[in-house]
C-alpha cells in the first residue's frame, strides 16, 4: 500500500513562531533562564491544595495528581518562556509549513523514547491526538483543535495534521499536543484510566502514591532528552514529592515546619503578616518578590448567564458598582495589587480609550449589534477613588435596578413578580481567603437591598459543579497569553456556552463576540492580532459579564534556602512549574 505523500513545503525547520523569528537559532546550547552545569540530586518537596483521584489529566471526570503534565507527558515541541509564542523541536525534529498553509507535517526525533522503552512513533502521535479529540477526553481539546481536521502516518517517524481551513496559529497548536503511549490506554476506555500508571515520555515516571495524599515521581534514568538542548539544565532533582493539603492554614504551618520546601501565596493578608518568625529572620526561609511579564488576563467574580436574574445588563452593572476594591485594596491586600482594567491587564493586548483607526474599522461593521457605549464611552471598572465615592456609586447602581425593574418592599429589593433579587457565591476550599472580601460587599449590597451569600465546598464538589455550570457567581481567573488565539473559543464562544466542562463559565453567547474571535485567531499577522484582541477585549468589557478584580506584576514566592537558582528569570513563567524546570538542590 503506496503511503501518503507530503505536500510541498512553505518552510521546514528546528522551530517556529507567531509572527517573528524565534530568538534561538539552530542547534542552541540551552535556554537563557537555565544553570546549563547544574547538578542533579536530591527530593524536591512540595505541596498540593485538596486532593487527587486520578493519573489522568486529560478528562474531564476526577481530579489528576499535580505534576503529570509537566513531569510524565511532553509535547511534539517545547515553547520556551522567554518569547510570546516560539515552540522548538523536542519529541519532533523539525516542523514543517505546506505552502498553501493547509498541513503541518512532523518529523520525530529518533532517540524520543516513552519510560517503557518503546520508541515514541507517528502512530502514537496520532493515537494521542485522535483519543484526546475524541468524546472520551476533556472537551477543551476539542474546541481548541477544531479547525485540525486529522492526523495521518506519513511513515514511522513523520506524521501529518491537516486543517479544515487556514489558520496562522494551528502549526504551533498542533505543535503543543502531548503526547502518551498507545500501550497505556490499550483497550480501556480512555476515560476509565484513572489509576493505570501513565506511560510518558518526560523526564519523571510515578514511583508511589498514597491515592488523594501523596504522589512521589522520580527521575527515569532512561530519559530519552536530558542533554538535548530544550532539556539542559532543567528537571534536576531526583524524585520530587507533592504532599496534599485540604487547609490553606495547615498547609502555611507546614511549610513553616519545613514538611515541604517551596510556596507561591497568593494570599495578600497571608504574605504581609504570616510570613514572619524566626526561620525567615535567620535566612532559613527566603521570602521573595520575583518580576514577571505575564498577561495578567482577567480574574472576576463572575455572573452566570444562564441564570434569568443575571440577563439584564443593568442589573449587572449596579452589582459591579457596589463592590469597593479601593477599600478593599487599602484594609484588606495591603495596597499589593492594581485593578484588572481588561481581559488581557498588563499587556500591549489591552483596549484602551475609545476606538480608532484599525480597531474601529474592525467593529464598525457590527455598530447596530453593540452598545453605543462601545463606540462613545471609555470602559473602566466602577472606582471610590476621589472624586468617586462609594456612595455615589449605590445611588447610580439603584437607579439602573429601578430601571431594570427592582425596587425595595420592606427592606428588600424585589421585582415585578414579587421575587427577591438574591443570589449565591460559590468558593472552592482553595479560596476560603474571599471570605473576607466578600463580606463587605454583601454589607454594600445589603444597603441596596440585595441579599448575597456565599459557600465554600470542597474542591471536587466545586469542580463537578462548575463544570455543570451550578452556580449563581463564582470567583474565575482567565489567564491569557501573549498571543491568543484558539482557546477564545472554548472560554467565550456561543459554541462553549452550553458545553459541560468549558471555560465559559458566563454562559457569554454574543454573536459579535464569536466573529471577533475568528478575527483573532485568523489574523494575518502580529499588527492584525492586536487590533482584533483589542476589539474583543472592549466588547467583553462592555458586555459587563464579571466584576473585575485585581492582579499582581510579582509572583510572591518562599521556599527554604536549599536551592540553587538560574541567574536570569524568564519573562513569562509560573513560579511553580518554572521552579520544579530550572532550580536544583545544593
Amino acid at each position: 500500500m503506496a503511503l501518503p505523500l507530503l505536500p510541498s513545503v512553505l518552510w521546514a525547520a528546528p522551530s517556529a513562531a507567531l509572527g517573528y523569528t524565534p530568538k534561538y537559532p539552530a542547534g542552541f546550547h540551552q535556554y537563557d533562564y537555565v544553570q546549563p552545569d547544574a547538578p542533579h540530586g536530591g527530593e524536591l518537596i512540595l505541596a498540593a491544595r485538596g486532593s487527587f483521584d486520578s493519573f489522568n489529566p486529560f478528562v474531564l471526570k476526577g481530579q489528576a495528581a499535580s505534576g503529570l503534565t509537566q513531569l510524565v507527558f511532553e509535547p511534539l515541541m517545547d515553547q520556551s518562556l522567554d518569547e510570546p509564542y516560539s515552540v522548538y523541536a523536542h519529541l519532533a525534529e523539525d516542523i514543517a509549513l505546506a505552502s498553501d498553509r493547509l498541513s503541518v507535517t512532523f518529523r520525530l526525533n529518533p532517540n524520543a523514547r516513552f519510560s517503557n522503552g518503546k520508541p515514541v512513533t507517528a502512530a502514537d502521535v496520532k493515537f494521542s491526538f485522535d483519543t484526546l479529540k475524541s468524546k472520551a477526553a476533556h472537551p477543551m481539546y476539542r474546541f481548541y483543535w477544531s479547525d485540525l481536521k486529522r492526523a495521518v502516518v506519513v511513515n514511522h517517524r513523520t506524521v501529518r495534521f491537516e486543517f479544515a481551513r487556514v489558520n496562522p496559529e494551528l502549526h504551533l497548536i498542533a505543535a503543543q499536543l502531548p503526547v502518551f503511549s498507545r500501550d497505556w490506554v490499550g483497550n480501556r476506555p480512555f476515560d476509565k484510566l484513572a489509576t493505570v500508571m501513565p506511560i510518558g515520555s518526560g523526564p519523571y515516571i510515578i514511583e508511589s502514591h498514597d491515592l488523594g495524599k501523596r504522589i512521589r515521581y522520580t527521575r527515569n534514568p532512561d530519559y530519552w532528552a536530558r542533554n538535548h538542548n530544550t532539556r539542559r539544565g532543567m528537571f534536576n532533582f531526583d524524585r520530587i514529592t507533592f504532599k496534599y493539603y485540604r487547609d490553606d492554614t495547615v498547609m502555611l504551618e507546614a511549610f513553616k515546619a519545613g514538611e515541604f520546601e517551596f510556596n507561591w501565596e497568593f494570599n495578600s493578608k497571608a504574605w504581609a503578616r504570616d510570613y514572619v518568625g524566626p526561620p525567615f529572620e535567620s535566612g532559613k526561609i527566603k521570602r521573595v518578590e520575583l518580576r514577571h511579564q505575564n498577561n495578567a488576563g482577567m480574574q472576576g467574580f463572575v455572573f452566570n448567564l444562564r441564570r434569568s436574574l443575571f440577563q439584564d445588563k443593568r442589573l449587572r452593572q449596579a452589582l459591579s458598582l457596589a463592590f469597593d476594591f479601593e477599600w478593599s485594596n487599602r484594609h484588606l491586600f495591603y495596597g499589593q495589587y492594581t485593578r484588572c482594567d481588561s481581559y488581557f491587564s498588563n499587556s500591549e493586548l489591552a483596549a484602551s480609550g475609545l476606538p480608532s483607526g484599525d480597531e474601529l474599522r474592525l467593529l464598525e461593521p457590527y455598530r447596530k449589534q453593540l452598545p453605543d457605549s462601545v463606540f462613545n464611552e471609555r470602559w473602566l471598572p466602577p472606582s471610590t477613588t476621589p472624586p468617586g465615592s462609594l456612595r455615589a456609586n449605590l445611588r447610580k447602581a439603584k437607579t439602573l435596578l429601578e430601571q431594570a425593574g427592582w425596587k425595595v418592599h420592606d427592606g428588600v429589593l424585589r421585582n415585578n413578580a414579587g421575587q427577591p433579587l438574591e443570589f449565591e457565591v460559590l468558593l472552592t476550599s482553595a479560596q476560603k481567603g474571599f471570605d473576607r472580601i466578600l463580606a463587605p460587599y454583601a454589607h454594600n449590597l445589603a444597603k441596596l437591598g440585595v441579599h448575597m451569600t456565599y459557600r465554600t465546598v470542597d474542591s471536587a464538589l466545586y469542580q463537578r459543579r462548575t463544570d455543570q455550570f451550578d452556580f449563581d457567581m463564582i470567583v474565575a481567573s482567565f489567564g491569557a497569553s501573549q498571543s491568543p488565539g484558539n482557546e477564545l473559543i472554548t472560554r467565550f464562544h456561543s459554541s462553549s456556552a452550553n458545553q459541560e466542562g468549558s471555560d465559559n463559565v458566563s454562559g457569554i453567547q454574543d454573536p459579535v463576540v464569536d466573529a471577533l474571535i475568528n478575527q483573532v485567531i485568523y489574523a494575518r499577522d502580529r499588527r492584525q492580532l492586536v487590533t482584533a484582541v483589542r476589539a474583543l477585549d472592549r466588547v467583553l468589557l462592555h458586555g459587563e459579564y464579571l466584576i473585575p478584580n485585581w492582579y499582581i506584576a510579582t509572583h510572591r514566592v518562599a521556599f527554604w534556602n536549599r536551592f540553587g537558582i538560574p541567574d536570569h528569570l524568564p519573562l513569562y513563567y509560573n513560579a511553580d512549574s518554572w521552579m520544579r524546570m530550572t532550580w536544583w538542590k545544593k
